[in-house]
């Protein structure tokens, strides 16, 4: 920890290279706020594996975006993580790639409404699969390189979570399912992997159209900030979960704008 008398040049400086030589996996990596994760811990020093599913074009420029900054230190892989088969070899790539894991940052989601009396075998295995089945098979897979990095895994839950929003019955409970894996994790992979979360508010409308401009501003009003937040609230905190916590394992932090003190 840098002490009162130590230039702020050099504060800086430590404060940039955070995650230097550090390789990071990040699930849906390269749209919406995955996008803006990757773009944080890369600026701190990370090496970056990119998970896609179908953004390809997407993935290519953000590769060449990261690259052309830093030669060699990101690279995409894609897979389909409602495959099982695949889960494994995500991390193996990424290892192969880089020779080494430091974290997982399981971002990727699938978000839709499933109102009761509607709900089919399919929405189950995706909404399921994509918040729940996903993460936990691939901290299986990463978890014997972590711990020989002493690294750690960050899961993004949210905040409905704990407090269910109407008509989403499974999305809150996928993501109930991963509140608590988060927690199990901890106590799994401890001492030598640190396992937390984030559960994010307001930050970015879904790209179907469901909130529309009345619903948006009803959520907003009952956010105590009276604002959405950014993806890059989000990123800061992963940064933070991944490179300033280091006594920080099975926590959940509400990234909400006070959201969820009225729920």
């Amino acid at each position: 920890m840098a002490g009162p008398n130590v230039p702020d040049s050099v504060k800086i400086r430590k404060l940039m290279n955070a995650l230097q030589d550090k390789v990071v996996l990040v699930t849906g990596a390269v749209r919406r706020v995955g996008a803006e994760i990757a773009r944080r811990l890369h600026a701190e020093g990370a090496a970056l594996a990119l998970h896609y599913r179908h953004s390809e074009a997407e993935a290519k420029g953000l590769v060449e975006e990261l690259n052309a900054a830093r030669p060699a230190s990101a690279v995409a892989f894609q897979a389909d993580l409602l495959q099982a088969a695949q889960l494994p070899r995500l991390v193996d790539e990424a290892v192969k790639h880089f020779g080494r894991l430091d974290a997982l940052v399981n971002n990727a989601s699938s978000f839709y409404p499933t109102p009761l009396g509607s709900i089919v075998e399919a929405e189950w295995d995706d909404l399921i699969g994509t918040n729940l089945r996903a993460p936990l098979f691939l901290a299986q897979a990463a978890a014997p390189h972590l711990a020989l990095a002493r690294g750690a895994i960050v899961n993004i839950t949210d905040i409905h979570a704990e407090r269910p929003l109407k008509n989403y019955p499974l999305y809150c409970a996928a993501k109930a399912g991963l509140a608590g894996l988060t927690r199990a994790l901890a106590l799994e992979l401890g001492p030598h992997v640190r396992v937390n979360g984030i559960a994010p508010g307001p930050i970015l409308w879904p790209d179907d159209g469901a909130f529309d401009a009345a619903a948006q501003a009803k959520v907003v009003s009952r956010t105590l900030l009276k604002r959405c937040g950014e993806p890059a609230d989000i990123a800061r905190t992963v940064l933070f979960l991944l490179a300033e916590a280091p006594f920080v394992s099975g926590q959940i932090i509400a990234v909400d704008g006070g959201r969820s003190v009225v729920l």
